[in-house]
């Protein structure tokens, strides 16, 4: 008898439920016992699919990461917009991914941190530093007589967006009161990185 063709449907509902899984409890606390009833399924069915925790985790993980990432080639890559309108864009875009998915940060840096092998050649090193935006910002740079190397404003960038969404648990203790509070803030901060980052890249 032929092997039963495997549902896409099926398997992606599968990853999703893994997906949340993981980021609520991280690898080593999650059971695949978790994602199958996550999933409303047994867990012989999630095991036809996916023959291990690691090898699922691996597909979410990765998966995951190009989300987080792959908005990220199509806005250095354009070169139809400005190095400014590109560091709107990318504030923006990542501002608005982590508000939907607030747990995604400190869940990827918590499993890179566990397991620092898991990317290695996985993804390319050319996905930032080949870019047409590191080309526009040697050039400001240059113009502007500066010698710093393109990379710190990248790491400043994402930093400043993502590093208030890590650091959440505090603010909500010492200076804020509500999630709209904190959800305000960001969007305050949405306009003010990019007056920071070309500020400096500037002036």
């Amino acid at each position: 008898m032929a092997k039963q063709k495997k549902d896409l449907s099926t398997e992606e509902k599968i990853k999703e439920a893994a997906r949340k899984v993981f980021t609520s409890k991280g690898f080593a606390a999650a059971r695949t016992r978790d994602i199958a009833e996550e999933a409303g399924m047994n867990l012989a069915l999630l095991n036809y699919y996916f023959r291990s925790k690691e090898k699922l985790f691996e597909i979410v993980m990765l998966e995951t990461l190009w989300q987080f990432l792959g908005g990220i080639q199509t806005i250095l890559y354009d070169t139809t917009t400005s190095i400014d309108e590109k560091i709107d864009n990318l504030t923006n875009r990542y501002i608005d991914q982590i508000i939907q998915h607030p747990d995604l940060p400190l869940f990827v840096l918590n499993e890179l941190k566990s397991n620092p092998k898991l990317l290695k050649g996985k993804l390319s090193r050319n996905i930032i530093m080949k870019s047409h935006f590191i080309h526009q910002l040697q050039d400001e740079l240059k113009k502007n007589k500066k010698t710093i190397k393109p990379l710190h404003f990248v790491i400043n960038t994402f930093s400043m967006v993502i590093f208030p969404f890590v650091f959440k648990p505090l603010l909500m203790a010492v200076a804020l009161k509500k999630d709209a509070e904190f959800i305000e803030l960001m969007n305050e901060r949405r306009k003010l990185i990019p007056v920071w980052i070309k500020t400096i890249i500037k002036s």
